[in-house]
C-alpha cells in the first residue's frame, strides 16, 4: 500500500499528463474527457482572471506618438 506521502505526487503527477497530454496518447473514450478537461480548466482559468479592465485605452501614449510621427510634428 503507497503512503501518503508518495500517492499524492504521483496522483498529481498522473492528472497533469492526463489534462495535459492525454488526448495525444489514450483511447478515444478518454481522449476526449482530457480534451474536455483541459478546454473546462483553460475557461475557467481565463475568465476568473479577466476581472480588471482598464478604464483608459493602454496603449493611447503610443497611439498619439505614432499619429505625431506620421504627421511631422
Amino acid at each position: 500500500m503507497l503512503s501518503t506521502k508518495t500517492a499524492i505526487p504521483i496522483l498529481l503527477i498522473l492528472g497533469l499528463v492526463f489534462v495535459g497530454f492525454g488526448d495525444q496518447f489514450l483511447p478515444q473514450p478518454l481522449r476526449s474527457a482530457s480534451f474536455k478537461t483541459r478546454v473546462a480548466l483553460d475557461n475557467w482559468m481565463t475568465n476568473s482572471f479577466n476581472l480588471w479592465q482598464p478604464k483608459t485605452n493602454p496603449n493611447a501614449r503610443t497611439e498619439r506618438a505614432l499619429e505625431q510621427q506620421e504627421s511631422g510634428k
